[in-house]
């Protein structure tokens, strides 16, 4: 209600809110019961008034952000009244929140109840709850202990229970949740079994599948591999299914997504198995497409920059920070000392990409997934990052896959290329067939004929500028 009435009338009710939830709930409690007198009613009037305005300030904060988004916008441009904006349109897409919200405070609920009638507020004799029960062990504490114990045991286990039903309720008003429970998220095709990698190739991609929750179907079986010390250029446009390649041979793919495959293994890490986290961490490094979201803004660099190479990697502090120095120096960034006490948001948008690269060449893993990874870097440093990329590689071995819309970057760095359009992979090239144009499919020669070229072409003496 608050999100749907007048600016005016939404800064009051607000301010109201905000002065009415600076008083602690319990102490509310209290004064509305103290006045109402001792009883059961007493003491739910008293417990509902007093977290009233809790859930309308959480619920407020809810709704500020779904009015927010574009379709809400379009239905006030429509006309679409407020009572059909909140039902069909706010309340939906807040329901599983508000029904964690509402079971935890049902928890919390019954502990402040409970306090009441401990007190002597809330339910009196003949009537009881776990609360009287505890005030009635009280006397014989020293001697029946479990007469205590158990009221104090039965408020923690129902409190339990109703936040695990309110989760249970939140997920089953999800529907990405409820397709999930039937897609699932990765698995094997059936009659495939593991095929172990060739001792040359590393990475092995057999019937790779990605689909929606209604089984429209954005990877469509594809197949590839990726050699060890080799790097493979994946090259296609925006949607083509790239990135959803690379992330599930990351097993990062998002829940509402179904992949299957006959065959998904980097080297002997079987990716359609159970792999450990610590496997997957020092196997695969990945460099993200936006370098905006891939640090957690809460914390300084230096502990994720190095999180990998300390929990998984087993060095010491101490090691880890030289080992990211040096990558950190290697990548152009300045200071890097420095840079490791800094938050993200004190970083510009090029050096957050090359501090992401730096972990992940520092990680020495086995596949390094490369995803656009001089996207927001000017063209110095971004040949400085390519070089980078190839030093790795021949240095660790390590096997790249690497994304990009720039079919022209692709052909400087990669051994192979494969093209990608609409989830399919159109053609495989090798670099010597992309440098002499040997290529067959038409998109492919759209690709080309679409990256900018410069010639010079001298002018005539009557052309040229006089001074």
């Amino acid at each position: 209600t608050i999100w749907l009435v007048g600016p005016r009338l939404r800064q009051v009710m607000l301010r109201l809110l905000e002065t009415m939830v600076a008083y602690p709930t319990l102490i509310f409690a209290l004064v509305i019961a103290a006045v109402l007198g001792p009883g059961t009613s007493s003491a739910v009037i008293a417990i509902g008034l007093a977290g009233i305005p809790g859930f309308a300030r959480i619920t407020a904060n809810l709704a500020a952000t779904v009015m927010r988004r574009d379709f809400v916008s379009t239905a006030q441009l429509l006309g679409v009244s407020r009572v059909r904006l909140a039902t069909r349109h706010l309340l939906p897409n807040m329901a599983e929140p508000l029904l964690v919200v509402g079971t935890t405070n049902f928890a919390a609920t019954l502990v402040d109840i409970s306090g009441l009638s401990f007190i002597g507020l809330g339910v009196q004799s003949p009537s009881f709850d776990f609360g009287r029960l505890l005030n009635d062990s009280l006397a014989a504490i020293y001697t029946q202990p479990l007469q205590a114990v158990g009221p104090s045991v039965m408020i923690l286990l129902t409190g339990l229970a109703s936040m695990l039903i309110g989760d249970g309720l939140a997920g089953s008003v999800d529907p990405r949740y409820r397709m999930n429970s039937r897609l699932g998220s990765i698995g094997r095709l059936p009659g495939s079994a593991a095929a172990p990698a060739a001792p040359e190739q590393l990475v092995s991609v057999r019937d790779l599948t990605i689909a929606r929750q209604d089984g429209g179907e954005l990877v469509r079986g594809i197949s590839f591999g990726i050699g060890r010390g080799e790097i493979l250029g994946l090259v296609g446009e925006s949607g083509s299914g790239k990135s959803l390649t690379a992330m599930a041979l990351a097993r990062l793919t998002a829940d509402e997504l179904s992949v299957r495959a006959a065959d998904l293994s980097v080297g002997s890490l079987d990716l359609l198995g159970s792999p450990s986290a610590r496997e997957l961490a020092t196997g695969i490094s990945i460099v993200y497409q936006d370098p905006g979201t891939t640090f957690n803004p809460a914390l300084r660099m230096g502990p994720q920059l190095t999180e990998v190479l300390r929990s998984h990697g087993k060095l010491s502090r101490r090691e880890a920070d030289e080992r990211i120095l040096d990558s950190l120096r290697a990548v152009q960034i300045t200071q890097p000392e420095h840079r490791l006490r800094q938050h993200p948001h004190e970083l510009s948008g090029g050096m957050r990409q090359r501090a992401m690269i730096a972990a992940a060449l520092a990680n020495r893993a086995e596949l390094i997934i490369a995803d656009e990874p001089t996207t927001a870097l000017d063209v110095t440093v971004q040949v400085e990052v390519l070089r980078l990329i190839r030093e790795a590689n021949e240095r660790d071995g390590a096997a790249v896959l690497f994304i990009s819309h720039d079919i022209g970057v692709v052909e400087a760095l990669c051994d192979r290329i494969l093209v990608m359009r609409s989830g399919e992979i159109v053609e495989e090239l090798s670099r010597a067939q992309l440098l002499a144009r040997e290529v067959t499919h038409p998109y492919t020669r759209a690709l080309l004929e679409a990256t900018p070229t410069l010639k010079y072409e001298p002018m005539d003496a009557a052309e040229e500028i006089q001074p």
